[in-house]
């Protein structure tokens, strides 16, 4: 089958395949903001946690002082990093949400 000058039908991909391809980058999308979000999350938690440790050790030899420091350490930069993730995600619904919706009088 010889291709006429203008025929483009082999070149053209069917529509009906772009929700699908557009389905699975965003899925893809989905799942690399997440393990973005989740290395973030690990590498500020090692790093505040370390930097604690750290100082709290330069200060006294005491290891029960330094076990403390540590763990408080962590639990709080746990609580402030799902509080922080927390109001990202709930400004991000609300900005979303609030485009949605048809401004007032139109």
């Amino acid at each position: 089958m010889s291709q006429e000058a203008g025929d483009v039908s082999s070149t053209i991909t069917p529509h009906a395949e772009a929700p699908e391809n557009e389905h699975t980058r965003s899925s893809v999308a989905n799942r690399l903001n997440r393990f973005r979000a989740g290395v973030l999350g690990a590498n500020d938690g090692i790093i505040s946690t370390a930097d604690l440790v750290i100082g709290v050790a330069s200060a006294s030899t005491s290891a029960d002082h330094i076990a403390t420091a540590g763990i408080a350490g962590l639990v709080a930069g746990a609580v402030s990093m799902a509080l922080g993730e927390y109001v990202s995600v709930s400004t991000q619904r609300d900005t979303e949400t609030a485009l949605i919706k048809p401004a007032p009088g139109s």
